[in-house]
């Protein structure tokens, strides 16, 4: 039996595919949708064998998944590392989970992310014990200076 799916079957696999990620937020389910899409997009203008069409969906999902991880992810990540996300991030609270000791800097989590990262190593002026809710004064570098607002 021969299975030969039309351009409108990858289309509809596509926006099948690509709405599933609203349920399945891992961000890579979209990619494959990309990909089916694109074979639906090629098979609309020159029809190809079934062989043909998944070489073609998983070259164009390998290549947006790629692209997304290698190009674009990093460079939003470093956007958003710039002064005006630093600023916004001072006053905000993590808590202590590895205590500092005099040749290593402490570890503090954030209940939501502060520049991208949940987990920030810190310096403190005071003594702190774990589980002390600390706020952020300053960013240098990876690194936060924190004060404890008693």
């Amino acid at each position: 039996m021969d299975i030969q799916l039309l351009y409108w079957h990858w289309l509809v696999i596509g926006m099948l595919l690509v709405v599933a990620e609203i349920f399945i937020p891992s961000f890579t389910v979209l990619w494959f949708g990309l990909g089916a899409l694109v074979v639906g997009l090629v098979e609309m203008v020159a029809p190809m064998s079934m062989t043909t069409q998944i070489l073609v969906w998983t070259v164009s999902s390998v290549l947006f998944a790629v692209g997304w991880f290698k190009a674009i992810k990093p460079k939003m990540a470093a956007a958003n590392q710039n002064k005006q996300s630093r600023q916004s991030a001072i006053g905000e609270s993590g808590l202590v989970i590895k205590l500092p000791s005099e040749s290593t800097l402490g570890t503090m989590r954030f209940s939501t992310p502060v520049l991208d990262r949940d987990e920030w190593q810190f310096r403190c002026d005071v003594a702190v014990e774990l589980g002390d809710r600390l706020h952020i004064q300053e960013i240098s570098d990876q690194t936060l200076v924190v004060v404890r607002l008693d």
